[in-house]
Protein backbone atom coordinates (compact mmCIF):
# COMPACT_ATOMS: atom_id res chain seq x y z
CA UNK A 1 0.00 0.00 0.00
CA UNK A 2 2.84 2.41 0.90
CA UNK A 3 4.53 1.59 -2.41
CA UNK A 4 1.33 2.42 -4.33
CA UNK A 5 1.00 5.78 -2.53
CA UNK A 6 4.60 6.68 -3.33
CA UNK A 7 4.15 5.72 -6.98
CA UNK A 8 1.03 7.90 -7.19
CA UNK A 9 2.88 10.83 -5.63
CA UNK A 10 5.75 10.40 -8.12
CA UNK A 11 3.26 10.33 -11.01
CA UNK A 12 1.64 13.57 -9.82
CA UNK A 13 5.06 15.23 -9.47
CA UNK A 14 5.99 14.12 -13.01
CA UNK A 15 2.78 15.64 -14.39
CA UNK A 16 3.41 18.91 -12.55
CA UNK A 17 6.94 19.14 -13.93
CA UNK A 18 5.56 18.74 -17.45
CA UNK A 19 2.83 21.31 -16.78
CA UNK A 20 0.11 18.70 -17.32
CA UNK A 21 -3.22 19.14 -15.56
CA UNK A 22 -5.81 16.39 -15.69
CA UNK A 23 -9.55 16.80 -15.26
CA UNK A 24 -12.44 14.41 -14.82
CA UNK A 25 -15.71 14.97 -16.61
CA UNK A 26 -16.47 18.70 -16.64
CA UNK A 27 -19.33 20.78 -18.00
CA UNK A 28 -17.63 23.49 -20.07
CA UNK A 29 -20.84 25.26 -21.08
CA UNK A 30 -20.08 28.96 -21.47
CA UNK A 31 -16.33 28.25 -21.40
CA UNK A 32 -13.57 28.20 -23.99
CA UNK A 33 -9.98 27.00 -24.31
CA UNK A 34 -7.57 29.90 -24.91
CA UNK A 35 -4.20 29.33 -26.59
CA UNK A 36 -2.47 32.74 -26.14
CA UNK A 37 0.95 32.14 -27.69
CA UNK A 38 2.80 30.38 -30.48
CA UNK A 39 4.33 27.26 -29.00
CA UNK A 40 5.08 23.63 -29.78
CA UNK A 41 4.03 22.44 -26.33
CA UNK A 42 0.70 23.91 -25.18
CA UNK A 43 -2.24 21.66 -26.02
CA UNK A 44 -5.43 20.10 -24.74
CA UNK A 45 -5.95 16.38 -25.01
CA UNK A 46 -9.60 15.36 -25.34
CA UNK A 47 -10.45 11.85 -24.18
CA UNK A 48 -13.32 10.34 -26.21
CA UNK A 49 -15.83 7.82 -24.90
CA UNK A 50 -15.54 5.73 -28.09
CA UNK A 51 -12.52 3.60 -29.01
CA UNK A 52 -13.63 2.80 -32.58
CA UNK A 53 -15.40 5.00 -35.12
CA UNK A 54 -16.80 3.99 -38.51
CA UNK A 55 -18.19 7.48 -39.12
CA UNK A 56 -17.45 10.88 -37.60
CA UNK A 57 -18.95 14.33 -37.22
CA UNK A 58 -16.81 16.93 -35.44
CA UNK A 59 -18.21 20.38 -34.65
CA UNK A 60 -16.42 23.25 -32.92
CA UNK A 61 -16.24 27.03 -32.75
CA UNK A 62 -12.97 28.93 -33.21
CA UNK A 63 -11.62 32.48 -33.08
CA UNK A 64 -8.15 33.51 -34.27
CA UNK A 65 -6.16 36.25 -35.98
CA UNK A 66 -3.77 33.79 -37.65
CA UNK A 67 -3.14 34.18 -41.37
CA UNK A 68 -0.76 31.20 -41.60
CA UNK A 69 -1.87 27.60 -41.67
CA UNK A 70 -3.02 26.19 -38.34
CA UNK A 71 -4.65 23.08 -36.93
CA UNK A 72 -8.16 23.18 -35.53
CA UNK A 73 -8.58 19.49 -34.61
CA UNK A 74 -6.03 16.68 -34.62
CA UNK A 75 -6.92 13.01 -34.17
CA UNK A 76 -4.19 10.39 -34.47
CA UNK A 77 -4.31 6.60 -34.22
CA UNK A 78 -1.56 4.02 -33.70
CA UNK A 79 -1.40 3.53 -37.49
CA UNK A 80 -2.16 7.05 -38.77
CA UNK A 81 -1.02 10.37 -37.32
CA UNK A 82 -3.54 12.10 -39.60
CA UNK A 83 -6.47 9.95 -38.58
CA UNK A 84 -8.94 12.86 -38.68
CA UNK A 85 -7.43 16.35 -38.94
CA UNK A 86 -9.08 19.70 -39.68
CA UNK A 87 -6.46 22.17 -40.90
CA UNK A 88 -6.86 25.77 -42.03
CA UNK A 89 -4.72 25.92 -45.14
CA UNK A 90 -2.36 28.87 -45.78
CA UNK A 91 -4.43 29.31 -48.93
CA UNK A 92 -6.81 32.12 -48.03
CA UNK A 93 -10.10 30.41 -48.80
CA UNK A 94 -9.32 26.72 -48.17
CA UNK A 95 -9.73 24.25 -45.30
CA UNK A 96 -8.14 20.80 -45.47
CA UNK A 97 -9.51 17.56 -44.08
CA UNK A 98 -7.14 14.63 -43.56
CA UNK A 99 -8.50 11.12 -43.06
CA UNK A 100 -6.15 8.18 -42.60
CA UNK A 101 -3.21 10.21 -44.03
CA UNK A 102 -5.20 11.22 -47.13
CA UNK A 103 -6.23 14.83 -47.73
CA UNK A 104 -9.05 16.67 -49.47
CA UNK A 105 -9.29 20.44 -49.71
CA UNK A 106 -12.47 22.48 -49.49
CA UNK A 107 -12.06 25.84 -51.23
CA UNK A 108 -14.33 28.87 -51.30
CA UNK A 109 -14.44 29.04 -47.50
CA UNK A 110 -14.94 32.49 -45.94
CA UNK A 111 -12.84 31.81 -42.84
CA UNK A 112 -12.15 35.36 -41.66
CA UNK A 113 -9.83 36.53 -38.89
CA UNK A 114 -10.98 37.96 -35.56
CA UNK A 115 -14.48 36.53 -35.56
CA UNK A 116 -16.13 33.38 -34.24
CA UNK A 117 -16.71 30.61 -36.77
CA UNK A 118 -18.77 27.43 -36.40
CA UNK A 119 -17.21 24.53 -38.24
CA UNK A 120 -18.45 20.97 -38.71
CA UNK A 121 -16.80 18.19 -40.67
CA UNK A 122 -18.30 14.81 -41.52
CA UNK A 123 -16.93 11.52 -42.83
CA UNK A 124 -18.31 8.01 -43.33
CA UNK A 125 -16.09 4.99 -43.89
CA UNK A 126 -18.73 3.03 -45.81
CA UNK A 127 -19.19 5.63 -48.55
CA UNK A 128 -15.76 7.26 -48.15
CA UNK A 129 -17.44 10.68 -48.46
CA UNK A 130 -16.49 13.78 -46.48
CA UNK A 131 -18.03 17.23 -46.20
CA UNK A 132 -17.31 20.53 -44.49
CA UNK A 133 -19.79 23.03 -43.03
CA UNK A 134 -18.57 26.55 -42.21
CA UNK A 135 -21.02 28.84 -40.42
CA UNK A 136 -23.89 26.68 -41.61
CA UNK A 137 -22.85 26.63 -45.28
CA UNK A 138 -22.12 23.19 -46.76
CA UNK A 139 -19.27 22.37 -49.11
CA UNK A 140 -19.43 19.90 -51.96
CA UNK A 141 -19.07 16.31 -50.82
CA UNK A 142 -15.68 14.80 -51.63
CA UNK A 143 -14.45 11.23 -51.69
CA UNK A 144 -11.53 10.48 -49.38
CA UNK A 145 -11.98 6.79 -48.52
CA UNK A 146 -10.58 5.63 -45.21
CA UNK A 147 -11.18 2.84 -42.75
CA UNK A 148 -12.49 2.59 -39.21
CA UNK A 149 -10.73 4.87 -36.73
CA UNK A 150 -9.38 2.87 -33.79
CA UNK A 151 -7.88 4.11 -30.50
CA UNK A 152 -8.29 7.83 -31.27
CA UNK A 153 -5.85 10.25 -29.60
CA UNK A 154 -7.26 13.79 -29.87
CA UNK A 155 -5.36 17.08 -29.47
CA UNK A 156 -6.44 20.72 -29.68
CA UNK A 157 -3.86 23.46 -30.22
CA UNK A 158 -1.28 21.35 -32.07
CA UNK A 159 -1.04 18.94 -34.99
CA UNK A 160 0.27 15.47 -34.23
CA UNK A 161 3.03 14.19 -36.49
CA UNK A 162 3.25 11.18 -34.22
CA UNK A 163 0.58 9.88 -31.87
CA UNK A 164 0.54 12.33 -28.96
CA UNK A 165 3.54 14.35 -30.17
CA UNK A 166 5.67 15.55 -33.06
CA UNK A 167 4.30 19.09 -32.73
CA UNK A 168 5.40 21.87 -35.13
CA UNK A 169 5.20 25.42 -33.79
CA UNK A 170 4.23 26.72 -37.24
CA UNK A 171 1.14 24.49 -37.29
CA UNK A 172 0.03 25.45 -33.79
CA UNK A 173 -3.19 27.27 -33.02
CA UNK A 174 -3.37 30.71 -31.38
CA UNK A 175 -6.80 31.92 -30.31
CA UNK A 176 -9.88 30.40 -28.73
CA UNK A 177 -11.79 27.13 -29.26
CA UNK A 178 -15.15 26.22 -27.73
CA UNK A 179 -18.17 23.92 -27.99
CA UNK A 180 -16.30 20.86 -29.24
CA UNK A 181 -18.52 17.86 -29.93
CA UNK A 182 -17.90 14.60 -31.77
CA UNK A 183 -20.43 11.97 -32.86
CA UNK A 184 -19.85 8.46 -34.19
CA UNK A 185 -22.28 9.09 -37.07
CA UNK A 186 -22.90 11.73 -39.74
CA UNK A 187 -25.24 14.49 -38.59
CA UNK A 188 -28.09 15.58 -40.82
CA UNK A 189 -28.25 19.02 -42.41
CA UNK A 190 -30.84 20.15 -39.83
CA UNK A 191 -28.77 18.86 -36.90
CA UNK A 192 -25.73 20.80 -38.11
CA UNK A 193 -27.85 23.93 -38.52
CA UNK A 194 -29.11 23.53 -34.95
CA UNK A 195 -25.52 23.33 -33.69
CA UNK A 196 -24.44 26.32 -35.82
CA UNK A 197 -27.30 28.46 -34.56
CA UNK A 198 -26.64 27.40 -30.95
CA UNK A 199 -30.10 25.88 -30.67
CA UNK A 200 -31.10 22.71 -28.85
CA UNK A 201 -29.18 19.75 -30.32
CA UNK A 202 -28.13 16.28 -29.26
CA UNK A 203 -24.63 16.54 -27.71
CA UNK A 204 -21.79 14.48 -29.12
CA UNK A 205 -21.74 10.85 -28.01
CA UNK A 206 -17.97 10.54 -28.46
CA UNK A 207 -17.00 14.03 -27.21
CA UNK A 208 -19.51 16.14 -25.30
CA UNK A 209 -18.56 19.72 -24.31
CA UNK A 210 -21.04 19.50 -21.43
CA UNK A 211 -19.38 16.36 -20.02
CA UNK A 212 -15.81 16.52 -21.27
CA UNK A 213 -12.81 14.58 -20.04
CA UNK A 214 -9.58 16.38 -20.94
CA UNK A 215 -5.97 17.09 -20.02
CA UNK A 216 -4.18 20.42 -20.49
CA UNK A 217 -0.46 20.87 -21.06
CA UNK A 218 1.38 24.19 -20.93
CA UNK A 219 -0.36 27.54 -21.34
CA UNK A 220 -3.75 26.27 -22.48
CA UNK A 221 -6.29 28.16 -20.41
CA UNK A 222 -9.96 27.69 -19.55
CA UNK A 223 -11.86 31.00 -19.64
CA UNK A 224 -15.36 32.36 -19.87
CA UNK A 225 -16.47 32.41 -23.49
CA UNK A 226 -16.68 35.84 -25.10
CA UNK A 227 -20.27 36.99 -25.44
CA UNK A 228 -22.05 39.96 -26.97
CA UNK A 229 -23.16 42.40 -24.27
CA UNK A 230 -26.41 44.34 -24.57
Amino acid sequence: MLYQVKMFQCHLLFLLVLGIQTAGLQDLSGKMFTFPEETDTANVRLIPSKVELSAVTVCLRSFTDLSRGHTLFSLATPSSYNGFVIYKSPTIDAIDLDIDNKMVQFSGQEYKQNMWHSLCSTWDSQSGLSQLWLDGKPSSKKYIGGQNIREPFIILGQEQDSRGGGFDVKQSFIGMIADVHMWDYVLTHCEIQQYTNDLSFTPGNALNWKALEFQTTGRALIEEKLRICF
